[in-house]
């Protein structure tokens, strides 16, 4: 019994290998593709910009911070109220149920004018229970540089729900954070400089000097000879109209060219948490041979209990006894071919049987042997 359950265990592990690896095939056999431009670089200058702000959010349903172990609660309700002309007597203690501190999150688009909305993202930074129901009051979003740039104020939309009563708890996603619609009013509007008065320039977002040349041979064929000139692997230089409106009809039609990418360096991505492993169509291996056996130990620990005769005197004594198993699976050694494709090396490491926990081990011996030709990137 045991050893059939030990043979459909190995044909288990053996097909979920299979299976993911299929899926390594079938996402990444596909020869390149054409892109437009605007998803191979970005213009310099046009960028986003980050916002944070410290606030409070009141109306929650007994759920808020508890006062005592946050004092900063309490300090931020006095300031807010004093602000406000009402003047709390020294020494009050507060307790409040339905007040909690937040940090409030928020990204400024380039372009952006002021009167214009944006979403701000709002996360307890205290013990509030939940932010359910709760509103966010005025709140000022600043930049790197302590600059307002924004007001966060609204009612908050959290995702999720819970109840509880009596030590027992239910609770459906997240309660502490939640967004806010359009919770936020630029008030100050940051330059996006496009460029100087003569050129532009558009960075790529992943280095390389193939797909520089062939973006600048792209430019050149549709706009003409000399208009684009690659500086390095990352930086192209666009000669680009002066006058504002001819700008934008010139980076309408820039950023919708159609561009094929050089192929990206062979490359294994591992993760070590998950044992998840993706890799490149550019992977290829070489001839070799990889045994790999799993080995699993057992142990199983039972109580015995020992009863004292009669009229005896003595007392009940219980001992733990354990019974320890040692499995090694066979690791016969198999021979994985040289592949020329992606097919090629998916179809050499099927035939090991390995779950994709297993395949990271193989991998990285593959590597260290001289058979993987591609770089292993573990994040």
């Amino acid at each position: 019994m045991r050893s059939s359950f030990q043979f459909f265990l190995r044909r288990a592990r053996r097909s979920r290998g299979a299976v993911f690896l299929s899926l390594c095939l079938a996402c990444a056999v596909s020869p390149v593709q054409a892109e437009r431009l605007k998803e191979l670089a970005s213009i310099q200058g046009v960028r986003d910009n980050p916002l944070i702000g410290y606030g409070l959010m009141v109306g929650l349903d007994g759920s808020g911070d508890q006062t005592m172990q946050t004092p900063f609660t309490t300090q931020t309700l006095n300031n807010m109220l004093s602000q406000l002309g009402i003047s709390m007597a020294p020494g009050t203690n507060m307790q409040l149920k339905n007040v909690a501190a937040v940090m409030v999150t928020a990204t400024l688009p380039s372009f952006a004018r002021p009167g214009q909305n944006i979403d701000v993202t709002v996360s307890s930074m205290g013990n509030a229970k939940s932010l359910r129901g709760g509103t966010l009051l005025m709140t000022p979003l600043k930049g790197a540089d302590g600059m307002v740039y924004a007001i966060a104020q609204g009612n908050m939309v959290v995702g999720g729900a819970g109840a509880s009563a009596n030590g027992s708890k239910v609770q459906i996603n997240q309660l502490s954070s939640g967004r806010i619609p359009a919770g936020a009013i630029v008030e100050r509007a940051v330059s996006s400089p496009l460029g100087d008065a003569n050129s532009l320039t558009l960075e790529l977002n992943v280095s390389d000097f193939g797909t520089a040349q062939k973006a600048v041979e792209a430019i050149n064929r549709s706009f003409g000879a000399g208009t684009a000139s690659a500086l390095d692997a990352r930086v192209i230089q666009v000669a680009a109209p002066a006058q504002a409106e001819a700008r934008v009809s010139f980076l309408a039609r820039l950023e919708n060219l159609d561009i094929t990418p050089a192929q990206a360096v062979a490359r294994v991505v591992i993760n070590a948490r998950t044992g998840s492993v993706v890799m490149n169509q550019t992977v290829r291996v070489l001839d070799c041979a990889v045994a790999h056996g799993n080995l699993s130990v057992v142990i199983n620990t039972q109580p015995v209990i020992s009863q004292p005769g009669p009229f005896s005197g003595g007392s009940t004594v219980v001992t733990q006894t354990s019974q320890i198993q040692l499995n090694q699976a066979g690791g016969a050694l198999q021979v994985v071919k040289n592949g020329a494709s992606l097919a090629d090396v998916v179809k050499g490491l099927n035939t090991l049987g390995a779950n994709p926990q297993d395949m990271v081990s193989i991998l990285q011996a593959m590597k260290a042997a001289g058979a993987l030709r591609a770089e292993l990137e573990i994040i």
